[in-house]
């Protein structure tokens, strides 16, 4: 009886390990910084005039480029960053 409870003790300790380790992945911060964004390149999501969206480094940006317009599909090349709003320019 007492080995009974010692191994329904453990299973209930693992599984609290186990939703703790899950709970951790969950609120793990984006391992992107600045310093990685700035000079990478990208492809035009939807068209930038003045403003759009890019994909970077697989994640969707909200971006505007400094002059003109650059169409859906074209490269990009990260200048700087405003708050969520990456500066671009055509690569």
């Amino acid at each position: 009886m007492l080995l009974m409870f010692m191994l329904v003790g453990l299973v209930v300790v693992g599984l609290l390990f186990v939703l703790y380790l899950v709970f951790l992945s969950r609120h793990k911060k984006s391992a992107t910084g600045t310093l990685e964004l700035v000079g990478a390149t990208g492809v035009v999501h939807a068209t930038l005039n003045p403003e759009g969206a890019v994909v970077v480094n697989g994640d969707l940006w909200r971006a505007r480029v400094s002059h003109g317009s650059i169409g859906a599909g074209k490269s990009i090349r990260v200048l700087g960053i405003d708050g969520l709003l990456l500066l671009v320019e055509a690569a």
